[in-house]
């Protein structure tokens, strides 16, 4: 499994913006897609974005589609997620995850520990 390790979270008012990163120790990390997905209080685990092993396509829920931005450095191991005009229900625990499953959004095996992100009204 690749391990990840999430950074970048915190609080912030609504309309603000925040950058989460995420670094993998494995050094085939640029052959895999990457994911970003989300659990808020009480919900459950949900899709956020996705990015193709060369960068080439990215995708991203509807939910997030025009705010939120997925990148990645294949020379730095890491994947990005800018969120920008940030709301009150975009609060929840951030995770990256290795190798989703294209289209379904079934999340692959590895997974880091999350973020907090909190954002204030």
């Amino acid at each position: 499994q690749v391990q990840l390790v999430e950074s970048g979270g915190g609080l912030v008012q609504a309309g603000g913006s925040l950058r989460l990163s995420c670094a993998a120790s494995e050094r085939t990390f640029s052959s895999y897609d990457m994911g970003w997905y989300r659990q808020a209080p009480g919900k459950e685990r949900e899709f956020v974005a996705a990015i193709s092993w060369s960068g080439g396509s990215t995708y991203y829920a509807d939910s997030v589609k025009g705010r939120f931005t997925i990148s990645r450095d294949n020379a730095k191991n890491t994947v990005y997620l800018q969120m920008n005009t940030l709301k009150p229900e975009d609060t929840a625990i951030y995770y990256c995850n290795a190798d989703p499953a294209v289209g379904s959004w079934i999340p692959g095996d590895s997974w880091g520990q999350g973020t907090q992100v909190t954002v204030s009204s």
